[in-house]
């Protein structure tokens, strides 16, 4: 009996695994695609991101909503006021409050490549505080980390961003939170894959 509860209990795991890995929205054959996801697939590959992959995916089965969330995306990557090194860092903490593979490691690379220290993103990943942060590195996390927890910031963390970035680097701060973590919800309710040979990287985040 207790074998059995043993090989049961198995056997459910590993469809509970199985179902959590399959891919609920894979891509849409070119030749199924509308007129319209035609189109704004063209848009977005002509882009700077020059592939149509990840978040992208799933969003095509609302074109409309994809067209327009992609060019929010287009001015955080490559316009936004941050600069390179604190929005990949951003980035990475909203990934790592929803525990959205894809998008970690889609990002990690970047962050090194933008400066970012391997042992803060290791911090990061661990669902730690990171030591040896710099000043600006500092506000945002301390406010990614308020914005997530409290749903807003506290007098005290606001004003300490609004002095290192300003009013607008507020809002830019505060838009790349949403957006990823926008792209995060789809991605986790779509079950959108790692790419073929990956590994996760992410253990469920410590709450």
């Amino acid at each position: 009996m207790k074998i059995a509860k043993v090989k049961l209990g198995a056997l459910i795991l590993f469809i509970a695994g199985t179902a959590a890995s399959q891919d609920r929205m894979p891509p849409i054959p070119a030749d199924k695609m509308t007129d319209v996801q035609k189109k704004v697939s063209a848009e977005l590959i002509a882009g700077p991101r020059g592939s149509l992959v990840g978040p992208f995916i799933p969003l095509l089965r609302s074109p409309d909503l994809m067209g327009r969330l992609q060019k929010v995306g287009e001015y955080i990557r490559y316009q936004d006021s941050l600069g390179h090194k604190l929005t990949e860092f951003t980035i990475l903490l909203t990934s790592r409050r929803w525990t959205q593979e894809f998008e970690w490691d889609s990002h990690y690379d970047l962050a090194l490549k933008a400066g970012m220290e391997p042992e803060i993103l290791a911090a990061v990943r661990d669902g730690r505080r990171p030591t040896g942060m710099s000043p600006d590195e500092e506000v945002v996390y301390d406010f990614c980390s308020e914005l997530a927890q409290n749903q807003s910031v506290t007098d005290a963390t606001y004003a300490r961003a609004v002095k290192s970035f300003g009013e607008m680097g507020v809002i830019d701060l505060t838009g790349t939170v949403g957006y990823y973590a926008a792209l995060a919800m789809i991605m986790n309710v779509a079950r959108t894959p790692l790419p073929p040979g990956k590994t996760p990287a992410l253990a469920g985040f410590p709450h």
